[in-house]
């Protein structure tokens, strides 16, 4: 044979491309099982790198080769993905996984608990094989500063918590008291859920009520749920509902609060909400950093499976991997589809084609909290809650500056300094009401002199604010609101999903320019307009309002 022929044939002898690592692939079985004929769903990639990655405290290139044959995905595919999302980390063939990741928050809350110390120590402290990074809002806001060790949170964290929590890092992460299904069905629960299933309780009665409450979505859009309702139920089925608890605003853990002492009260609502609009699948959405919420949802599902007060839908439980744009709907959906969570142009929106190609029905975990306490009491209770002419009952997610941080059921229309008032015991010793974030870090700082504006939908947006998910972040005279605009702008630098450029770019160069002692204002003015104008969604069209904020009522701070 000629010599060119000879090379040619050895050529194309050898396969291409990575090639699949016989133990590697046993290592991935174990964990996932072997493929069914038709190969894994895809839409599972997610959850099973999650598994890889809390066995092998890493992504190991060996396992992804593995992951991407057995599920018949592109390497690059699987890479992409496992490459998007925080609490992941992929790690090279033979590189040391550290023995454990501790997380510490750093948002606004936190930070000003002293979340900085606390980062700069633990190194030196934990030693090498111990990965300590920085981390955004985990949701504990009224406990920092917050910890995570591998998938155990410390409230109010010290260093020497932490080192005692290394001992114990391997054991099942456990939760508050809370009331298990027995308790709840003792107490008529599911009695509502039976009744709308067997038409006892008409679903054309059900969505009168709620539009007689002026419910409205509670993750931050605020749009009123009845309508959302009726916007799906004419779609055609088969129909689907997804449960957003990826609550990843930083100041806001009203959601873990509820659903930590109370799972069974929102997951009847979920089953009202889909009898309601007939969507035969639910799936719920809920943030990774909630470990011991997840294990204990996981048991009160089976539960509830094991004796079902009525027809159950299927339900599934999803875990997010750590990506704050998986709030917005569509990159939720994205991500539940085993994707990058980008979120997605519009229209057509996810009522009409959502999770799968289907009508999706999307709601806020607290919504669906509310409506078994709306039903039985109705809708005119709900609104006859209020102040200054505003209607309903609000959850306010208090941290910061105040002595009895948490979660606060209060009249719609309440101003923060009532709020602080009433309900939070006021400010803590030694500090005065200097400024306050009304809706975490996306919706804007107001000063104190403005502490008299009611806190609700619809009221802020004069004033370039915004309520959201009303997460209340307090600060004193010994705070800096462009200290705190500077957080929440590094965190959305951070969080952006990079799809679109305005975001990306624009947050990234904001950060950079609020850094500087006097910030040059005509340069940010022009930034923010052409975030808040060309931003695909929400995450890049609010990144402004804190630094918007800054310069109308902080201009002392900043040079101005």
């Amino acid at each position: 044979m000629a010599p060119a022929l000879r090379q040619s044939a050895h050529r194309l002898s050898q396969l291409k491309g990575r090639q699949v690592d016989e133990g590697a692939l046993q290592e991935l079985r174990a964990l996932i099982g072997s493929p069914p004929p038709d190969g894994h769903a895809r839409d599972l990639l997610i959850e099973h790198l999650h598994l890889l990655n809390d066995a092998y405290h890493g992504l190991f290139e060996r396992h992804l080769v593995a992951l991407a044959a057995d599920m018949r995905l592109g390497l690059a595919e699987v890479y992409e993905v496992a490459t998007f999302y925080h609490h992941f980390e992929v790690l090279r063939d033979g590189q040391n996984a550290p023995t454990v990741t501790v997380r510490v928050c750093d948002s606004q809350s936190c930070a000003m608990a002293g979340a900085a110390d606390l980062l700069a120590r633990l190194p030196a402290l934990l030693g090498p094989s111990v990965r300590v990074i920085a981390a955004p809002c985990l949701g504990r806001c009224e406990q920092a500063p917050v910890v995570m060790v591998g998938q155990r949170a410390l409230p109010r964290a010290d260093a020497a918590q932490v080192q005692q929590a290394l001992a114990r890092v391997d054991a099942t992460p456990t939760g508050v008291e809370y009331v298990a299904f027995d308790a709840y069905r003792a107490q008529g629960g599911y009695a509502l859920a039976a009744a709308v299933a067997s038409g006892e309780e008409p679903a054309e009665d059900v969505m009168r009520c709620i539009d007689d409450s002026g419910l409205r979505g509670l993750g931050g859009a605020g749009f009123a749920a009845a309508r959302k309702w009726r916007i799906v139920r004419k779609q055609a089925a088969p129909r689907r509902l997804v449960v957003n608890l990826d609550e990843g605003e930083p100041g806001t853990f009203k959601d873990r609060t509820y659903l930590e002492r109370d799972p069974h009260r929102f997951l009847e609502g979920m089953l009202i909400a889909a009898q309601v609009v007939g969507a035969e699948h639910c799936t719920i959405y809920l943030r990774d950093e909630y470990h011991a919420a997840r294990h204990m949802l996981l048991r009160e599902i089976e539960a509830l499976r094991a004796h079902p007060p009525c027809p159950l839908p299927q339900i599934e439980l999803r875990r997010g991997a750590g990506a704050y744009v998986c709030g917005e709907e569509s990159a939720m959906i994205e991500s539940i589809e085993g994707k990058r969570g980008e979120p997605r142009l519009r229209p057509p929106y996810v009522a009409e084609r959502g999770l799968f190609g289907r009508p999706t029905l999307v709601h806020n975990f607290e919504t669906l909290y509310w409506l078994r306490e709306i039903l039985e009491k109705g809708g005119a209770w709900f609104s006859s809650f209020g102040r200054q002419g505003r209607h309903g009952l609000r959850s306010f997610s208090v941290s910061g500056r105040v002595k009895q941080p948490g979660v606060k059921r209060a009249p719609a229309g309440i101003s923060v300094q009532e709020l602080i008032d009433e309900h939070c015991g006021g400010m803590q010793d030694d500090h005065t009401l200097y400024a306050y974030l009304p809706g975490g870090a996306s919706g804007g700082i107001l000063p104190a002199s403005l502490s008299h504006l009611p806190l609700d939908f619809d009221t802020l947006q004069p004033y370039g604010c915004f309520i959201g998910s009303a997460a209340i972040v307090v600060l004193s005279q010994h705070d800096s609101a462009r200290d705190a605009a500077l957080n929440a702008m590094r965190f959305f630098a951070a969080e952006s999903c990079g799809q679109c450029t305005p975001c990306r770019v624009g947050t990234d160069k904001a950060l950079q320019l609020m850094r500087a002692p006097v910030w040059d204002q005509a340069t940010l003015d022009d930034l923010c307009a052409l975030m808040a104008d060309a931003s695909i969604c929400g995450l890049g069209q609010a990144a402004p309002n804190p630094v918007r904020c800054v310069q109308k009522y902080f201009a002392h701070e900043i040079g101005a």
